[in-house]
C-alpha cells in the first residue's frame, strides 16, 4: 500500500507538522474500500479517509465538514441515504472526514478551515499517487456550523477545493437572534400554538391570528418577520432551545448588564408591567436531592429527547457532543416548579460550585436536564444537599435580545424595529453580538467572494437557520458578481437536520438526497463544465421565504381530497385523493401514500416521467379529522435502485369525518 513516505507533502501548512498514518487497512463494510486514519505530528488534527477500489475511482474526493469539532469517525455506521461512505464510493469519490482540528484552538481559522485545508492537500497528494491520477478534484460540504466553515474555506483559500456545498446556512446575525426569536414566540404564543398550526394547515382558516390576544398577535407577527418559518410551529412541543443552550452563557459574558437592564430600564420588555414576562418569571429556591449521569437517565427512563453526549454529529445536534458523559447531566430537585418550564438556569448558591450557573434544557417534573457544560468542574462540583435556585429570569430576558441588536439595512428582518426616521425604536446594546460570535467561530465574516463553484442548499422550514439568511448570503454573492458560479436550491418542507429519518414524516422530508444531487452536479460542473440545475425561484416577504415554482431540483406535489384541500364526509363515505406531481428536472419515480396521515406509507412505483397524476379512493371507519399525505420521490442523476439522490417532497389534505364509528 502507498504510504506518506511515497509522495511530497510540501503543500501542507508547516504549523501542522509531519503527517502520519496509524491505520491503513481493507474493510468490507459498508462497501469494499481501503480505510486510512492519520493526522499531523504537531497538531490535534485527525482524519479518516475512505478510498474506493481503483476501478470505481473517478478522480475526486468529498470532504464532510462537521458543525463543531466532534470526531473524524462520524461517518462510520450510517446506513441507507445517510451513509456518506457508500455515497462517495458510488459517486466515484473518496470520502474524507476530519475532527476540524480537534479541541478548540486559540486561533479560530485553525478549526474553521486551515485544518481541513491541510488534510485536503494531503489527501489530494495521496489519491494522486495511489491511483496515478494527475488531477484530483475536491469538494467540501457541511451544514449549520459546518456551513460557516465551508463558506470560510471557500472565501479564504485558493486551490485547495474545486467546489463547495454549504447547507442550512447562517449569517453573521444568526446568533443568538434566531434562537431568541423562536423562544420568545414559543413562550408568548404558548397554548395557542395548536390554533396557529390548525389555521395554516391544509383546509384551515388561513388566519393564524384569529384566536390570539393582542400580545400574542404582535409576537407572532414579530417572530415571523424575523424569519421563523410560520409553517414550522407544528413541532413546538419538541423543538426545545437547541444550540441556544451553548450560546446563552457567552451572551451573559459578553453583555452581563443586559440581564439587569431588561427588568428595570424603560424600553425593554421586562420594564413593561403589562407584559406576560412577569407572569412567566420563576425564581424557585430549592436543593439538590439526587445527581444523575447519562446512564442514570437511561435507567430511569428520563433519557428522552436531547441531553449532553447524545449527538450523532449531524447539522441538527452536533452542539450536544458525542462523548458519553458520566459526570452529572441532570439533577433531581427537592421541589418541582408546578408548571411547565421550558428553559431556565440552575443558580448554585452553596457548595463547591456556588456562584455558578448551569443551563437547564428542560424540566421533567422535578428533574432538571442540564445543557452542555464547557467547564466540567461546575457539574462535577455539585453535591446532594447543595442549595440552588431554579431561575428563568435570564432566559426570558434573552428572548427579545434581538430587539436591541439592530444591524445594517442589508438585514431587512430588523426593519420592524426602526422608526419613521430609520433609527431603532428600542435601546441598543453597546456591542453587536452576532458578528462577534461568528468571528469567534471562523475568524472571518462572510463576504460572498470566492473563486470556485458553490451550490447552497437551504431548508424552507429551517427553525435553527432561518431560510432568509441563505437569501442574505446569495445577495452577497451577487454583489460580488458571482452569479455564474453559484446556485441556491431551496428545499420545501425540510427542517435543519440532514438525516433521512423524520420526526414528523407526513409534514417534512429528508433533504440528504438534495445534498447528494448537489455534490454530483457540482462535480460535473467543475470537471466537465456541465451547468447544474437552476437556482430556486422564491420571494422573501415579511421574513418568509415563498417558493414560486419547481426550479432547483425538488419535485413539486399537490394533494386534494374530492378536488379541494378540505373534504367533509360521513363515516364510510368514499373520498378521492388526487396527487399531481412534477419534476423540477429528471423524473418522478415513486409516490408514497399515507391514507390516515399517521406516517405509515404505502409505496407506488411509477414509470419515470417528468410529471404524473395519480388518484386513490378510500373510506374512514371512525369520525375525526385526518390529514392524508403523499410523498413524492424524484431522481436526476442517481441510478434506479440506489438509495442516494432521492429527491423528496410531501403534501397533505384535510378530511373531516363525521358520524358514528363503523362497528368492528
Amino acid at each position: 500500500m502507498t504510504t506518506f513516505a511515497d509522495f511530497a507533502h510540501d503543500t501542507v501548512d508547516p504549523e501542522f507538522g509531519a503527517p502520519f498514518i496509524d491505520v491503513d487497512e481493507r474493510r468490507d463494510a459498508p462497501l469494499a474500500h481501503r480505510y486510512v486514519h492519520g493526522g499531523f505530528s504537531d497538531s490535534a488534527t485527525r482524519f479518516s479517509l475512505y478510498l474506493p477500489d481503483a476501478e470505481q475511482f473517478e478522480g475526486r474526493f468529498f470532504q464532510y465538514v462537521q458543525p463543531v469539532p466532534v470526531s473524524e469517525d462520524l461517518s462510520q455506521g450510517a446506513t441507507g441515504p445517510d451513509d456518506r461512505i457508500s455515497f462517495a464510493i458510488t459517486s466515484g469519490a473518496a470520502l474524507v472526514d476530519t475532527n476540524n482540528g480537534g479541541p478548540a484552538h486559540e486561533e479560530p481559522t485553525y478549526g474553521a478551515f486551515r485544518a481541513n485545508a491541510a488534510v485536503a492537500n494531503l489527501v489530494r497528494a495521496l489519491l494522486s499517487t495511489t491511483y496515478g491520477t494527475e488531477r484530483v478534484y475536491g469538494y467540501a460540504y457541511g451544514g449549520s456550523g459546518g456551513a460557516f466553515r465551508v463558506i470560510a474555506a471557500a472565501e479564504n483559500t485558493s486551490g485547495v477545493w474545486d467546489g463547495f456545498v454549504p447547507f442550512v446556512v447562517g449569517s453573521p446575525m444568526a446568533l443568538p437572534n434566531v434562537f431568541s426569536a423562536r423562544l420568545h414566540g414559543r413562550r408568548v404564543l404558548g397554548d395557542r400554538l395548536d390554533d396557529i398550526v390548525d389555521a395554516i394547515d391544509p383546509g384551515g382558516s388561513g388566519d393564524p391570528a384569529a384566536t390570539l390576544t393582542d400580545e400574542q398577535a404582535e409576537a407572532l407577527a414579530e417572530v415571523s418577520a424575523m424569519g421563523f418559518p410560520l409553517r414550522s410551529w407544528f413541532a413546538h412541543r419538541t423543538m426545545g432551545m437547541h444550540a441556544f443552550a451553548v450560546i446563552y452563557p457567552y451572551l451573559r459574558v459578553l453583555d452581563p448588564s443586559y440581564f439587569d437592564d431588561f427588568w428595570t430600564v424603560p424600553g425593554y420588555l421586562g420594564a413593561d408591567p403589562t407584559s406576560s414576562v412577569h407572569r412567566d418569571r420563576l425564581e424557585m429556591p430549592t436543593r439538590i436531592v439526587e445527581l444523575l449521569s447519562t446512564s442514570d437517565l437511561e435507567e430511569s427512563g428520563l433519557a428522552v429527547g436531547t441531553h449532553p453526549g447524545s449527538s450523532n454529529g449531524g447539522a441538527d445536534d452536533a452542539w450536544l457532543g458525542d462523548e458519553r458523559i458520566e459526570t452529572p447531566v441532570a439533577a433531581r430537585l427537592q421541589n418541582a416548579p408546578g408548571r411547565s418550564i421550558d428553559e431556565a438556569e440552575l443558580v448554585v448558591t452553596s457548595g463547591a460550585s456556588a456562584g455558578r450557573r448551569i443551563v437547564v434544557l428542560r424540566m421533567i417534573d422535578d428533574v432538571a436536564i442540564f445543557g452542555p457544560e464547557e467547564d466540567e468542574s461546575v457539574p462535577r462540583g455539585l453535591r446532594v444537599g447543595d442549595t440552588v435556585t431554579l431561575d428563568n429570569s435570564g432566559m426570558i430576558a434573552a428572548q427579545t435580545y434581538y430587539r436591541h441588536q439592530v444591524p445594517g439595512r442589508d438585514f431587512p428582518q430588523w426593519d420592524q424595529f426602526r422608526g419613521a426616521d430609520g433609527e431603532p425604536i428600542h435601546p441598543q446594546r453597546p456591542l453587536l453580538i452576532g458578528p462577534l460570535l461568528a468571528l469567534g467561530a471562523t475568524g472571518t465574516l462572510q463576504s460572498g467572494r470566492f473563486d470556485d463553484r458553490m451550490i447552497l442548499v437551504e431548508s424552507v422550514l429551517d427553525r435553527e437557520a432561518f431560510p432568509g439568511q441563505a437569501d442574505w448570503y446569495a445577495k452577497k454573492v451577487y454583489d460580488q458578481g458571482g452569479e455564474q458560479r453559484f446556485r441556491i436550491w431551496m428545499v420545501d418542507n425540510a427542517l435543519h437536520g440532514e438525516l433521512e429519518e423524520q420526526e414528523f414524516p407526513t409534514r417534512t422530508i429528508g433533504y440528504v438526497g438534495v445534498l447528494h444531487e448537489a455534490l454530483r452536479q457540482l462535480a460535473a460542473w467543475a470537471e466537465r463544465a456541465i451547468e447544474p440545475s437552476a437556482s430556486s425561484s422564491y420571494d422573501l416577504t415579511d421574513g418568509q421565504v415563498i417558493l414560486k415554482d419547481a426550479r432547483g431540483v425538488q419535485p413539486f406535489v399537490t394533494l386534494t381530497a374530492d378536488g379541494s384541500l378540505r373534504a367533509e364526509v360521513e363515516v364510510g363515505q368514499e373520498v378521492t385523493l388526487e396527487a399531481r406531481v412534477r419534476a423540477a428536472a429528471g423524473a418522478v419515480v415513486q409516490l408514497d401514500w399515507s391514507d390516515l396521515g399517521d406516517g405509515v406509507y404505502e409505496s407506488e412505483h411509477l414509470a419515470p416521467a417528468p410529471e404524473n397524476t395519480r388518484t386513490r379512493t378510500l373510506t374512514f371507519t371512525a369520525p375525526g379529522t385526518y390529514f392524508p399525505a403523499v410523498r413524492v420521490i424524484g431522481r436526476i442523476t442517481s441510478a434506479e435502485l440506489e438509495p442516494f439522490g432521492r429527491l423528496q417532497n410531501v403534501a397533505r389534505a384535510r378530511v373531516v369525518v363525521t358520524g358514528a364509528a363503523t362497528p368492528r
